[in-house]
């Protein structure tokens, strides 16, 4: 398979990189910084995929290297949390151009490419933040709705090209991403699951595979959010 990572030079992106590198795959990533990694079946490409002229230039390289793209992992996000009264309106619309726009992008970057596979996927990253409705996570939450929202309008709009579009949503992963939240916010997060525990990255990756899967093919605008809700 030939599968695209968005934020692949850290976190879940780069774990994600080697994952499916070392499951024989060829794996082409995009960030802002280059990752401290290098392999004969990664490719990396350095641009802001909230940028749709770099997303289209970055997708006219790709297809320039690889007839077929089989797989886009929109993956790349960020996380703040702050009462609404203390958000910065110019920190929303940061936070809806990583976690939302960049998606719409990518997917529209894509399509061209996926049509071409014979078990095209679109996966996308949600939150438990959503379904919890986090207080100090307005527009976090807001942003990672908006991604589920196109999940679900992509599954039925992309169906006819066989291209599935799902979407994972994991409990707090100790990555950069939750770096700076205090301790006690997190678990009160952790409280609020059936099974209370951090996110790893094998619960993650689980899933995805779940969906890469080309009997998954019936399998498409659902969302799986890891941990269980209890709300």
């Amino acid at each position: 398979m030939v599968i695209v990572i968005t934020g692949a030079s850290k976190g879940i992106g780069l774990a994600l990189v080697k994952h499916y590198i070392e499951n024989d795959h060829t794996v082409i990533g995009c960030s802002r910084t280059k990752p401290d990694f290098e392999h004969e079946h990664f490719c990396h490409y350095l641009g802001d995929v909230t940028n749709y002229d770099e997303v289209q230039k970055f997708a006219f390289e790709v297809a320039n290297a690889h007839p077929v793209v089989d797989v886009l992992i929109n993956n790349a996000g960020a996380a703040s949390m702050n009462h609404f009264i203390l958000t910065d309106p110019r920190s929303a619309e940061r936070l809806m151009r990583i976690n939302y726009l960049s998606a719409f992008a990518c997917s529209r970057g894509f399509i061209r490419l996926l049509r071409k596979s014979e078990h095209p996927r679109i996966i996308n990253f949600t939150t438990v933040a959503v379904p919890l409705n986090l207080e100090g996570e307005l527009a976090y939450g807001a942003s990672k709705a908006a991604v589920e929202s196109l999940t679900k309008v992509l599954s039925k709009e992309l169906g006819s090209f066989r291209i599935t579009v799902n979407a994972v949503g994991p409990a707090p992963t100790k990555t950069n991403l939750i770096a700076n939240v205090p301790k006690h916010k997190l678990e009160k997060i952790l409280e609020q699951q059936a099974i209370r525990r951090f996110a790893e990255f094998e619960d993650i990756v689980q899933v995805i595979d779940f969906y890469m899967n080309p009997k998954s093919d019936f399998i498409t605008g659902q969302i799986i959010y890891l941990g269980g809700i209890c709300r």
